[in-house]
């Protein structure tokens, strides 16, 4: 299955104009930050190849991003390591939605969300739509955006704290990274409410 652009064009039918996919990258790790994008496509310029960024090589990620990037209008947010710990993965990645779309150049009158729900705190009108990320074109080029964006500082950490294998794993509980935490100890980007984190402390 591949997005279309079917749930936009449906609402662009009614007074909403312009419409931003949201999706986060980062809910199951147990270190780094979660992100958001908010992308709001132009409807006669949607860059060709977009998907789910699961099904996407790095390297097609990549190109697509920069074509998004020239293409779309895009906010992104993040949720610090703190925030997870203070009020739960859920309301963080919620917190990093909120934001992404705050960070829009302009205000969009309908938001997609990817998932069973739409942010509490969210006050403009809203979609949530379950593996949206593979339905809706607007949300897998957020997907895009949030995934190239978090892997970037996982990189980016894996310089600082070598051996826990970010620069691959982005933080996810491989074997590799399980292995690091027991012996090397929990730094300070771990999410110390996770609880592979939680019982080695």
């Amino acid at each position: 299955m591949t997005p279309s652009f079917a749930f936009e064009d449906q609402l662009r039918a009614a007074p909403n104009t312009r419409i931003a996919g949201v999706d986060e990258a980062g809910r199951g790790p147990l270190a780094g930050p979660v992100v958001a994008a908010a992308v709001v496509l132009d409807p006669a310029r949607i860059p060709p190849g977009l998907n789910d960024s699961k099904a996407l090589t790095a390297r097609k990620r990549s190109a697509l991003l920069d074509l998004i990037l020239d293409q779309a209008e895009v906010g992104i947010g993040e949720a610090s390591v703190d925030e997870i710990d203070r009020i739960n993965i859920l309301r963080a990645s919620h917190l990093a939605m909120c934001r992404a779309i705050a960070a829009l150049p302009r205000t969009p009158d309908h938001v997609l969300i990817d998932g069973n729900m739409s942010p509490c705190d969210l006050t403009l009108r809203s979609t949530p739509i379950v593996k949206g990320d593979s339905l809706s074109l607007s949300i897998a080029a957020a997907s895009i955006v949030a995934k190239t964006r978090r892997d970037a500082i996982m990189w980016d950490l894996a310089q600082q704290y070598p051996g826990y294998g970010w620069e691959t794993n982005q933080g996810y509980p491989t074997k590799c990274h399980k292995d690091a935490l027991r012996n090397l100890g929990v730094t300070p980007h771990h999410r110390r409410s996770f609880k592979p984190v939680h019982n080695i402390l």
